[in-house]
């Protein structure tokens, strides 16, 4: 079944158009119709398929979803509200953008599915690159699943111009052990939102990324 129908990008891209609270007003209704209720039931349900084979993933939709609100305390950009749905599903969901788990973006411009570790503090990091020393094998093994590469490619993330003496040496085999954030990810046609195989299409992209996911859980649990 299709969860979405074409106005949801419709809606996005007019709103790129009109990003302004009176324009969103006159718009609440129809938000509320194509955009956030099919999102809610579509995460709902998208929780509940990967629950069966993760028993931490015990949150609701409400946790995983972020707000469409932009936080605009601190920016230039003073537009109101976010072009995109987007949530985190993992054990702790968008409280904590540092456990390993899965954020996506469905918007007009792509469809977005990111894992990995995106804004640990300094304990954290250090935790995990110690991890990557201690397991450098099965880090290179996960790097070079097929599966892994097809989709995702290599682990991202910027990197630091100095770490630990004790871990200088590793990190000469292994260069992520320099960075500071470590995420994987894949864009698709926002066309897959409006398909049948949408369900299908996340639930096969975490099933090849999993391996790696729990791997980053271990090295910051």
């Amino acid at each position: 079944m299709a969860f979405f129908t074409p106005d949801y990008l419709e809606f996005f891209k007019e709103l790129a158009a009109n990003n302004n609270k009176e324009w969103f007003d006159e718009n609440r209704k129809r938000y509320e119709t194509v955009v956030r209720e099919p999102f809610k039931e579509f995460i709902t349900l998208l929780i509940a398929e990967l629950g069966k084979g993760d028993e931490s993933l015990g949150l609701s939709a409400k946790d995983a979803i972020f707000r469409i609100n932009r936080d605009i305390r601190f920016s230039k950009d003073k537009t109101p509200y976010k072009l995109q749905n987007s949530a985190i599903l993992s054990k702790e969901g968008r409280k904590n953008k540092n456990y390993p788990g899965i954020y996506l973006e469905f918007g007009p411009e792509r469809l977005a599915f990111y894992g990995g570790i995106y804004m640990p503090d300094s304990k954290q990091t250090l935790k995990v690159r110690s991890f990557f020393k201690a397991h450098a094998r099965e880090l290179q093994s996960l790097l070079s699943d097929k599966n892994f590469k097809h989709d995702f490619g290599e682990i991202h993330g910027e990197k630091s111009k100095r770490i630990p003496k004790e871990l200088q040496e590793e990190a000469k085999s292994q260069p992520l052990i320099m960075n500071k954030q470590w995420y994987y990810y894949k864009e698709l046609s926002p066309e897959i939102i409006l398909s049948e195989d949408l369900l299908d299409t996340i639930l096969d992209l975490d099933a090849k990324s999993r391996p790696m996911k729990e791997f980053l859980i271990r090295a910051i649990s």
